[in-house]
């Protein structure tokens, strides 16, 4: 009776074969078909999906009892039409994950609109993961995760959780218990169908390579493949990512990207080789169980177009194949001399007969999978190591100061798993200038171990072989080795000190550059910039603290005039009652710092008590000369522009930042000795994670930050500012979908991190309200300038308290009930009584126990505590550091060994952490420096290295002042 079920569903296939023509996620175990007899107690047949038309099966026909429980069961509603991704989730909660029967009361007795489908048969069956079942609910239709999943009441077997995967609010369908639709994970297997199919799966391949487990890499692809942002799934997706951060999963999609690109160039070779009529079986195979780029270019490099072909390539179009074979197979037969033919070049003596047959030998010993997998196991077990040396021709004709910066790699040798990431990039820019040579050693120990595994197990003939033939046999392993092998491998092996060299120092780049946007704002000033400078002066702007431009000038403080300067200097700052000057840090910053302290210190500027910071005018002259600078001051001189951005850069360093392309900030040393493509992506990921978190205010913020929210891009941030300029502010966040340009997707990923000024909403529609043909009554339609519709209610223009918080508008619903769970209002988000009341029901039930009540997970449980209970006006900016501000300068001279000093992180490499201690050159604390034990306990840390602009306490170590530098030992973070 239990195969019953199993049997209807391969009928209902026309295919002979279920396993290749099912998709991979609908395959079935062994073991999940035992479990599925055990995990259904009353009837198996109640189990049997709802045959179609379409699909039934002609031949046999299904008892009719049987159909009836089926199409009671659809009726019911368990299984929603929709639903067309499935997720895996972690091993440890598939238990708690068994769907049984709904109940009746909660199927949604509401006619259908129509924009919903028509009701599709499903199917239900149970996959087995990793020893564990969990069970799979399939629609027919294609995956996507901007469905919702329909409202019911699920009955559990031991405990009750379900996910909150809601999409689009238009989307939803309604039901009795649960009007805005119920947050429900589905289930899933880890087979993702990929276009280009290999012979690995792609799922366990991208778990090996970034060390994340299978199932998250599962959804994971899934959820890339329905364009969701990163931003978006870290913040809002975090149950199917196990919490991934950011970087993780920025590191997860580029190695995705690589396996894929690598899939999508093998199926192109492989076209190409058909057409040719260059692909055999065994190329085939070779092909499709290429990982890398390096082992496709190992295997194909002999077919290219226009290649003369390899030496084996020659001795096989001359007929010697055979008898290459036959050594490895029925050697006792195999007459080399008849093979020779004295007018033939190639074949003309028996010795180029051996060398022929040899070559063929070697490529094939080359190109077996079995024997790369176990020449690479044997070099990961001994010590390989990489050697830089000077170069002969450099050391005569090159430039002594380039060499000079290379002398640590003259003579150099280290292990490559101990290398460190930044001596690979040296290494390899002193390669590229032809300063220096580098090559990889592997000792000779690997290959006379490779040579005899070869002759005696992989490779050994299967009958006995004569001396000569034996000596063929070992001269072609030893060819292979030499000629094809070892270049290969040592090819892999840089190839890959580069590749991880140039991920991590990208990763690395990212976090100084998030530490930057991130920087606390200084709020409530009025500042000075200062674009330092010696023959055309030092330019300064003075703006208010809501970013106006209030004055810009041009003084000379290095030629003579510093006196009379100080004059104006003096009275502008009082003037503008400004007390905060801001310093770039170009040419001519420590002369202007020294300035500015020596008249701060002698209370030149008394009453004012002036402070100054400096900062980093990277990428400051490039915008001002941008078209972006010139629409925003189209006024203002191209000099003077870069004093107000400097100004900005304190006032809201993310606001200004985002203005410049992120490589011009300057995050790092080597930034142009890795991957510029990579680069990019990762850096404006990370401005899109950053200002996506920070949020913006729908009402106010300008186009240039808007297109870095997470789901849109320069046309829909056009958009959404011709909008605002046309209709008036936006109210509430359903209004974003008025926009042009903004459909479902888009308006899913950004709504979260779009936040509303609720007091400027409020007294906008106290003033609106009663005008006829106002904003607050205009169809979606009419906002557009299209036909005018029949006027909206007010009701629906209301401005809601939510939009205000990080609360996607997918859960608002669950806050709403969450919030008549602890008695509160919408209107008291993030005053003390909220927090109160949370803190109540969170101490009695739990979190857990609460999100079961509330049937939704705890990530969604904690955002949504989170919003309801942080201030107005929430800045998760406040959490970094701020600028330092001095009075005082120290000199280069004063510095001595043993003195505690404070300081400001400048810039974090992978040797070390540069900290500006105020004396005009950063100091460095070596990496090694840098413990755990020293680093705060109360900052939530992503990686164990400091960020720019974190304050320290150091101790120095050495001072070298004819070469400037100065080394550090990090004592504690302030």
């Amino acid at each position: 009776m239990s195969s019953l079920p199993r049997r209807v569903k391969s009928e209902a296939k026309t295919p002979t074969s279920e396993d290749d023509e099912l998709p991979s996620f609908l395959s079935s175990s062994s073991e999940s078909e035992e479990e599925e007899e055990e995990w259904e107690p009353k009837s198996k047949i109640a189990k049997r999906p709802r045959l179609s038309k379409k699909n039934e099966a002609k031949p046999k026909k299904v008892a009719a009892p049987q159909t009836a429980v089926a199409r009671r069961k659809v009726k019911k509603g368990a299984i929603k039409e929709e639903m067309d991704v499935s997720f895996a989730i972690a091993p440890e909660e598939d238990n708690r994950m068994q769907l049984l029967k709904p109940k009746e009361e909660d199927v949604d007795t509401k006619p259908k609109t129509s924009h919903q489908k028509p009701e599709v048969p499903k199917k239900v069956e149970i996959n087995s993961f990793q020893g564990k079942n969990v069970e799979s609910l399939e629609s027919d239709v294609k995956p996507s995760t901007s469905v919702p999943i329909v409202g019911i009441q699920v009955k559990h077997e031991k405990s009750e959780e379900d996910f909150a995967f809601d999409e689009p609010p238009f989307k939803k369908i309604k039901s009795t218990t649960s009007p805005e639709g119920k947050p429900v994970k589905n289930l899933g297997g880890n087979k993702v169908k990929e276009e280009f199919e290999m012979n690995w799966d792609i799922v366990q391949a991208l778990s090996e390579t970034t060390n994340v487990e299978p199932w998250v890499c599962a959804n994971l692809i899934r959820l890339f493949k329905e364009e969701n942002t990163i931003p978006f799934i870290a913040r809002y997706r975090k149950e199917l990512i196990n919490n991934l951060e950011a970087d993780a999963l920025r590191e997860v999609q580029q190695a995705l990207e690589e396996l894929r690109a690598v899939a999508k160039k093998t199926h192109t070779m492989i076209q190409k080789l058909k057409k040719e009529g260059k692909l055999s079986g065994g190329l085939l195979t070779a092909l499709l169980n290429c990982r890398t780029s390096e082992e496709l270019d190992h295997v194909s490099a002999p077919y290219k177009t226009g290649s003369k072909g390899t030496k084996a390539q020659r001795a096989k179009q001359l007929g010697l194949e055979p008898a290459a074979l036959s050594i490895l197979q029925n050697p006792v037969e195999l007459n080399l001399s008849s093979y020779v033919r004295p007018n033939t070049k190639g074949l003309s003596t028996m010795r180029e007969v051996e060398a022929g047959v040899q070559h063929i030998l070697a490529d094939i010993f080359a190109k077996d999978k079995d024997t790369l997998d176990f020449i690479r196991k044997l070099c990961q077990q001994r010590y390989i190591c990489i050697q830089s040396a000077l170069a002969k021709v450099s050391s005569k004709s090159g430039n002594e100061k380039d060499i000079d910066k290379f002398q640590l790699y003259h003579e150099f040798s280290c292990n490559i798993k101990s290398i460190q990431h930044h001596q690979i990039l040296a290494i390899n820019r002193g390669e590229n200038l032809k300063i220096l040579t580098v090559k990889v050693n592997i000792p000779d120990g690997v290959k006379n171990e490779f040579c005899w595994w070869c002759v005696n197990e992989r490779w050994r003939p299967k009958q006995f072989l004569k001396p000569e033939l034996m000596r063929i046999l070992r001269t072609s392993v030893e060819d292979a080795y030499k000629r094809l092998i070892y270049p290969l491998l040592c090819r892999e092996f840089r190839s890959k000190l580069t590749s991880d060299a140039e991920k991590e120092s990208v990763m690395m780049f990212g976090r100084n550059l998030r530490q930057l946007l991130l920087t606390s704002p200084v709020r409530g000033r009025t500042l000075m910039g200062v674009d330092p400078g010696y023959k055309h002066g030092c330019k300064l702007a003075i703006i208010s603290p809501t970013s106006q431009i209030l004055h810009t000038d041009v003084v000379y403080l290095h030629s003579g005039q510093g006196f009379r300067e100080a004059e104006k200097i003096k009275r502008l700052l009082l003037q503008y009652n400004c007390s905060t000057v801001v310093i770039g840090n170009g040419t001519a910053c420590r002369e202007t710092e020294a300035y500015f302290a020596d008249l701060i210190m002698k209370k030149y500027f008394a009453p004012l008590d002036v402070v100054y910071c400096i900062v980093s005018e990277a990428g400051a002259s490039i915008y001002s000369v941008s078209p972006e600078a010139s629409k925003e001051m189209p006024d203002l001189d191209p000099n003077l522009r870069s004093a107000v951005s400097i100004a900005r850069r304190v006032q809201d360093p993310l606001a200004e930042l985002v203005k410049i392309e992120p490589k011009h900030i300057g995050v790092g040393m080597y930034q142009h000795d890795v991957s510029q493509t990579l680069l990019k992506a990762t850096l404006d990921s990370v401005v899109e994670e950053c200002v996506s978190f920070v949020g913006v205010d729908i009402n106010i913020c300008s186009e240039i930050l808007l297109r870095h929210i997470a789901g849109l891009n320069a046309n829909r941030a056009k958009n959404i500012i011709e909008w605002r300029e046309k209709n008036g502010p936006f109210i509430n966040r359903e209004q974003l979908k008025e926009v042009k340009g903004l459909g479902p997707k888009s308006f899913q990923q950004c709504a979260g991190f779009i936040r509303f000024n609720q007091e400027y909403i409020k007294t906008f529609c106290s003033n609106k309200k009663k005008e006829p043909g106002s904003h607050a009554f205009m169809t979606k339609a009419g906002a557009q300038g299209k036909k005018k519709g029949k006027p909206v209610p007010y009701a629906s223009q209301q401005p809601n308290p939510l939009d205000q918080t990080c609360i996607h508008p997918e859960s608002y619903n669950i806050a709403m009930r969450f919030l008549s769970l602890i008695g509160g209002n919408a209107n008291d988000i993030g005053k003390s009584d909220m927090q109160q009341k949370v803190n109540a029901v969170i101490q009695k039930e739990g979190l857990e126990g609460t999100a079961k009540r509330l049937n939704t997970t705890v990530h969604t449980l904690q955002l949504i505590i989170d919003g309801l209970t942080q201030p107005e006006g929430f800045d998760i900016r406040t959490d970094f550091d701020k600028p330092d501000f001095k009075r005082s300068i120290v000199c280069f001279e004063d510095l001595s060994v043993g003195a505690v000093l404070t300081g400001k992180v400048e810039n974090a490499t992978p040797f070390g952490v540069f900290v500006d201690i105020g004396v005009g050159k950063a100091g460095l604390i070596p990496v090694r420096n840098i413990t755990e034990a020293k680093l705060s306990k109360v900052k939530k840390r992503k990686s164990l290295g400091l960020g720019p602009g974190e304050r320290v306490e150091v101790k120095v170590l050495n001072v070298d002042i004819p070469r400037l530098r100065v080394t550090l030992d990090l004592i504690r973070v302030l």
